[in-house]
């Protein structure tokens, strides 16, 4: 009779392995049916054909990570459902992305033959040293978050099954990089599609087993009113103690962080150039609001009913909190299938980190800088630049498993920043990418000095008030990087006597 962690472990070798075989024949079958299309649109764009319930589910899975399923519900058995105040903006998250950036992204990026952020920003400001900055401060960034989510990820599967930590590392790390380096990006949204699903059904089997083992709503109830004072919406949880991250000014820093702040993240911008048509975009709205809704709400609902399962003695850590939940209380079945959703959450933010990684070297700097085609060259016409395009195919597979191999390799002796780090990725991404794609969408005035002059100073001042905490009220660097770079990017684009190129404005608006 295998144990229940023999059993858990099958389970996820078995969702590892079939989330390897869906991403590499997704992707194949892609490449047949859109031959004509080109090999860089292909992997990095998957022919731009995602439907509404790919569309929805890439995105989600892209927003959401291990700390979905593992921190958050953890500090909610803590501190009550007042901390849902931190996570609910992320609710909104599909819906914002797709309706500020989705059409304008998805129109532009056909006129000009765009798969990458990095595409669109060369064609918006027609600048060298907009692109190069930019993809260097991205690939770094990405780097750094794969980091810590290959660690997020081996810690996950050290804690419940018992392995190794290396073992763990290797066993999904290597599924990750073979099915994204190989498939491309339509491996990515496949799974990822996959993984939404897994995740949405995950949040509800643990509601279940959760409410069913701590004796049903009443008494939960009753034991967190005496146990967990204050654990209700509107409180402060854990004997009423002080949330720092609930005081008004980290609150609604949080609320930018992860929820208007995420226009400028580029792995979630570069969806909005993937889909079919306006009805997938629209579809993809809704379904991705539901589908995000039900995730945050559950897992935090999961997470506070929790609280008359856990141990008088407490645990070392509230990361900890669901992990012991699982396997106490749920069938080795139930806790396999669980534990599958942190894990794609995890995978999810690795792939699409990894791709737009290995994107912005391969087409934004390789093919146009180093080959020279031309931005708006169609690749499908290869004969003109048969010798740039001849050993794309081969470059791409190996640097998309070159930067996956270094960030797991990276991922074995971790740092003990690395959280800090990892928010700090975050943070720079949106400071470098949010006035230029914001301000590039939708003001005709923005020009590449606007652009360099927001990039520059966003990222100094973010970097100098995350080094040296100085701000009031909890407030969190992002907003004085967001601040400093959107007044730089209008002032300098107002001031600037550069007329704008008629034919950008023509593809560009």
């Amino acid at each position: 009779m295998l144990s229940k962690k023999a059993v858990v472990l099958v389970i996820l070798i078995l969702y590892l392995l079939i989330n390897l075989w869906l991403g590499i024949r997704a992707s194949r079958r892609s490449a047949r049916e859109n031959s004509d299309k080109g090999f860089l649109t292909n992997y990095f764009a998957g022919s731009r054909s995602m439907g509404g319930v790919v569309l929805a589910m890439t995105l989600v899975a892209t927003y959401t990570s291990a700390s979905s399923f593992l921190g958050g519900p953890g500090l909610a058995s803590s501190f009550g459902m007042s901390w849902s105040w931190v996570a609910g903006v992320q609710i909104g998250a599909t819906f914002l992305t797709l309706g500020v950036l989705g059409k304008k992204f998805a129109m532009i990026s056909r006129r000009t033959n765009a798969v990458t952020i990095n595409d669109y920003l060369r064609a918006r400001y027609n600048s060298p040293a907009v692109v190069i900055i930019c993809g260097i401060a991205m690939v770094i960034f990405f780097i750094t978050q794969m980091i810590a989510q290959f660690i997020g990820g081996a810690t996950l599967m050290q804690t419940v099954t018992g392995l190794p930590y290396w073992a763990g590392l290797l066993m999904f790390g290597a599924v990750v990089i073979i099915y994204t380096s190989v498939g491309g990006f339509k491996a990515v949204v496949t799974t990822d599609t996959i993984q939404g699903i897994v995740m949405t059904c995950g949040t509800f089997l643990l509601l279940f087993f959760v409410i069913r083992q701590a004796g049903g709503m009443d008494s939960i109830i009753s034991a967190l009113d005496a146990g967990n004072p204050g654990w209700d919406l509107m409180g402060k949880g854990e004997y009423g103690a002080e949330i720092a991250a609930l005081r008004p000014g980290a609150l609604i820093s949080f609320w930018v962080l992860v929820g208007i702040a995420v226009l400028g993240l580029p792995q979630t911008a570069v969806r909005c150039m993937g889909f079919k048509d306006t009805e997938s975009m629209h579809k993809a709205m809704i379904y991705g609001t539901v589908v995000i809704g039900i995730l945050m709400i559950g897992m935090h609902l999961a997470g506070t009913f929790a609280y008359p399962l856990l141990p008088a003695e407490g645990l070392e850590s509230t990361d900890q909190v669901i992990p012991y939940i699982v396997m106490q209380y749920m069938p080795a079945w139930a806790a396999g299938f669980f534990l599958a959703a942190p894990l794609a959450a995890v995978m999810s933010t690795i792939d699409s980190l990894l791709i737009l990684a290995s994107a912005t070297i391969i087409k934004d700097i390789y093919v146009h800088y180093i080959k020279k085609v031309p931005f708006d060259a169609e690749e499908s016409a290869k004969d003109e630049h048969k010798d740039a395009y001849e050993k794309v195919p081969q470059y791409s597979f190996a640097l998309t498993a070159g930067i996956g191999i270094i960030a797991c390799l990276l991922a074995l002796n971790p740092p003990d920043v690395i959280v800090w780090i990892n928010l700090f990725a975050f943070g720079g991404l949106e400071a470098t990418f949010f006035w230029p794609i914001i301000g590039g969408l939708y003001w005709k005035k923005g020009n590449s000095k606007a652009c360099l002059a927001s990039v520059i100073c966003g990222l100094t001042v973010f970097i100098f008030f995350n080094r040296v905490k100085i701000l009031p009220l909890g407030i969190h660097e992002i907003i004085a990087g967001l601040i400093v770079s959107g007044i730089a990017y209008f002032v300098v684009g107002a001031l600037s006597k550069e007329e704008p190129d008629v034919e950008m404005i023509k593809k560009c608006f």
